[in-house]
């Protein structure tokens, strides 16, 4: 089993990062990764991610399961080349460079954009698995923000973890509530129906949902969370600044 895995991880790394020998058998190449990359992400757009398979993407292109597989070896192999053609370099961050916060902030939400644009990265994105030159670009992009912050490598590695976390976790929850609306106004509507019956047990809850339908203030998850984190990270620097 252990020389199954090593075998699948050295060929996505090898589809990954090259070179990428032609097939030295049959007929002259009719296919290149990235067209069939793209062929599995049409699917995984339109019926997610467990709809992709090696036959659906050979039919979707028009040649023979074993033909694909001249190309790609398989389905894990497959969906590596999905991710890496769907998200891509980091673009650039948009105008001149500006501190760490408006960096990592800026970074965050472009990660949700692609995220929400590929709903399906979410489930691709998970496990032990070979990492692209396009995911590496945006992690580079984040960890060379932090320079000058004073954090260790490990720190700063932890920091993208974790805003990296926290935006998986805003996509999921917006997934999850599909085309009915933001997920943090479904679960005031949600908790505002239970507190009429039962708000006498949990006070807090209710007073704060008073507050929500008084003020305003939902549907700002993300950004509240992605805030805090940046204010934790900005804290730890000034201590090592003293």
């Amino acid at each position: 089993m252990s020389g199954e895995v090593s075998s699948e991880r050295s060929e996505a790394v090898r589809l990954l990062w090259g070179p990428h020998p032609k097939p030295s058998r049959g007929p002259k190449p009719a296919l290149s990764l990235d067209r069939i990359a793209r062929a599995g992400i049409e699917i995984a757009e339109a019926e997610g991610l467990a709809a992709v398979s090696m036959q659906r993407v050979a039919g979707l292109l028009g040649v023979t399961k074993m033909a694909l597989y001249r190309y790609v070896p398989g389905k894990a192999e497959l969906v590596a080349l999905m991710v890496e053609a769907a998200i891509g370099e980091a673009p650039p961050p948009d105008g001149p460079r500006c501190g760490w916060r408006e960096q990592l902030s800026d970074w965050a939400c472009r990660l949700v954009g692609v995220f929400q644009q590929h709903p399906w990265l979410l489930d691709a994105t998970v496990g032990q698995r070979i990492l692209g030159p396009g995911e590496l670009a945006w992690m580079e992009q984040a960890l060379a923000a932090l320079d000058g912050t004073g954090f260790s490598g490990a720190e700063r590695l932890d920091a993208v973890v974790l805003l990296s976390g926290h935006v998986r976790g805003a996509v999921q929850q917006a997934r999850a509530a599909g085309p009915a609306g933001n997920p943090e106004a479904q679960l005031i509507v949600t908790l505002g129906e239970l507190m009429q019956t039962h708000g006498e047990h949990y006070p807090a809850l209710t007073a704060a949902l008073a507050s929500v339908t008084q003020h305003g203030g939902q549907d700002q998850g993300f950004e509240f969370g992605l805030q805090r984190i940046l204010d934790g990270l900005g804290l730890l620097i000034a201590q090592r600044s003293n």
